[in-house]
Order: structure tokens, then sequence, then C-alpha cells
């Protein structure tokens, strides 16, 4: 038997390389590489992209400060007539509200811009916040898809749509079932539920309607705070054999408590500058009110109500500058306080 060996292949390694500079084509014609010219363009243009898109980033962060600074600059300008010749302090405390008389006090409408908020913030606060944990952590996919988009469209509802219902809906339910129940009761031992005001146009209205108005959005922003907290830390612990209740509870919520609080204080500073929806509702009547059934005047309602009235009125249009201007301080002093405390709370976490 005859065996054939195969025809001895020459191997050359040194023309199997491609030298590093030279691109072998289609056609087997050798193509050069880009000339290092064009890479250190290309590498200019780049850092180029990068220094205009951080310094647009730059610039645009400080006009947002600007403008701030620019609101409060104009409503200083404008409030400094009232400020020469009426004392800060009396301005603040004072409790009479006569702009014929020469007496703008703002404490019966700085009052009853907190009253109603505090009351609004005890209403919505807690139902909403149970429930953007029950549609993060117990509600299924399916069902989700359907809730969150009716939590987004109650978001967007204009404010005074919000008002017509409370006039129409809110205010009746008030003057004849809830004054006569609770005033008849409570209202005998605690002067805070006395229904001394027949007509309905309330706090209790403003506080139930701006308390709905702050739900979507407490809701919307704690399921997304809870949702995007890693899941290892539920498996985590119901592997050490706690419930889904324990697990939400001392777990989810902790971890999700700074987001949470920037929840409710985003719901106040829309509760406390809401304006066309409350000045629908609650009365305005320049009275710090004792009890929940009595007419109030927020700051806001007051801007948007007298601001285009009686403007030849000597310090009128100054006096309503100041207020904004008190709205304005009320609202970033509270902010600035409210993200020290979530900035605690995230450390703590």
């Amino acid at each position: 038997m005859e065996i054939t060996r195969p025809d001895t292949v020459s191997y050359n390694p040194v023309e199997s390389v491609v030298r590093p500079s030279v691109a072998i084509g289609r056609e087997g014609t050798p193509e050069r590489a880009a000339p290092p010219d064009t890479h250190r363009g290309r590498g200019r243009m780049r850092a180029f992209k990068n220094t205009f898109a951080r310094r647009s980033l730059f610039v645009a962060a400080i006009l947002l400060i600007l403008l701030l600074v620019g609101i409060g600059v104009v409503l200083v300008t404008e409030a400094l007539p009232i400020l020469r010749s009426h004392s800060l302090l009396d301005l603040l405390t004072s409790q009479e509200w006569h702009p014929t008389q020469n007496a703008f006090g703002l404490l019966p409408f700085i009052a009853g811009s907190f009253i109603v908020t505090f009351f609004a913030m005890i209403l919505g606060v807690t139902p909403a916040v149970l429930s953007g944990i029950y549609l993060a952590e117990y509600t299924s996919s399916r069902r989700r898809t359907m809730v969150k988009p009716i939590v987004d469209l109650l978001a967007g509802i204009p404010s005074v749509v919000y008002g017509l219902w409370g006039i129409l809906f809110v205010v009746p339910l008030i003057r004849e079932v809830i004054a006569p129940a609770l005033g008849g009761t409570l209202g005998t031992r605690w002067s805070l539920f006395a229904a001394t005001n027949p007509s309905g146009y309330s706090v209790l209205a403003g506080a139930i309607v701006l308390a709905i108005m702050v739900f979507p959005l407490i809701v919307a922003v704690t399921d997304e705070v809870l949702r995007n907290i890693p899941q290892q830390l539920r498996e985590s612990t119901l592997a050490m054999g706690a419930t889904r209740w324990e697990t939400t509870w001392c777990v989810v919520r902790y971890a999700g408590l700074p987001g949470i609080a920037a929840a409710i204080v985003l719901a106040f500073s829309r509760a406390f500058g809401e304006t066309l929806a409350i000045m629908m509702v609650i009365g305005n009547t320049p009275l710090i009110p004792s009890s929940i059934f009595d007419a109030a005047y927020p700051l806001p309602a007051l801007i948007a109500n007298a601001y285009s009235e009686m403007m030849s009125v000597p310090q009128y249009q100054s006096a309503l500058m100041l207020a904004a201007l008190v709205l304005l301080c009320v609202v970033l002093m509270f902010n600035i306080a409210a993200r020290r405390v979530v900035v605690r709370l995230g450390a703590r976490v």
C-alpha cells in the first residue's frame, strides 16, 4: 500500500502579517490609515463638545438662580414704598385690613394660608402615602397600568375644575351635612368645630379641595420612589421570615423616607401657593378663623382678587407686592428647612 504525502506548504510568517499602518482592501490593494492630523481633529472636536455642554449646563443653572433673585429684587423694590411708611413688624402682626384707611395688616391672610394648608396636609398626606405604597408594593402590573394613568390625570386637572367641583359638591356637603353634624356634637365642647358660618364657604372646604389636589402628586412621587428601591432589600427581608407588610413598613418605607418627605414638601408648596381653587371655596373674609367652618382669606387669593381693584388707593399696590414677597419667603424658607431634613434622613438611611 502506497502512501502519498501532501505537497509541502511553504509558510512565511513575514508575508502573512499585515503591517499596522497598512490595511488590506476588498480587492487586495493596501489602504493607508487615517493620518494623525485627522485623529487630532476628532479629539479637538470631542473636547470642544464636552466643554460646550459643561458650560451650557452651568449657564442654565446660573440662570435659574438669577431668575429667583430677579423675582425677589422686583418684589422688594415694589414693596419699598409701604415699608418706608409702615413698620414691617406692624404689617405682619396687624389684623386690620382697610386700604382706604391706610391699614394694611397681613396677619389674617398669613394665618389663613397656614391654617388651610395645615388642614389640607392632615387630610391628604396619610391617604396619599398609603396609596403610593399600595401602588408600588401590592398592586399587580395589570392593575397598576389601569390606576397610574388615572393618578396622572388627576394631577393634570386645572385648578378651576377643582374649584367648580368644590362649589357644586363640597360647599353644599359642608353646609347641609358636615357642619350641622359636627357643630351639634363636637362644636359644643371645642370651638374648633363650632358651626358659626352657615354658608359652607370655609376653611374645611378649602382644605378638602387642596387635599384632593395634592393627593395625586404625593401618590405619583411616592410610587416612583418606592419602585426605585433595590429588589434585593425586599428579598433579603422576606428570606429572613418577615411578612410582606413587615418588609414594606420596616425596610421599604425606611429606605424611601427621604423621597416621601420630598413629596410632602412639594405638596406643601403646591397647596400653600394655590390661588384659584382655594379662592372659590374659602369665603375670602379677612379674619383669623377660629373654627374649621369659618371663612378665611389666604395670601394668594388676596393678590389675585385685589390686584386689579382700587389701584387709585395710595400704597395699595405696594402692600400687595409685600404680600407676594411674604408668600415667596415662606415657601423658600420651608423648602430650605425641608431640604435639610431630607438630607439628614438620607444620611440616616
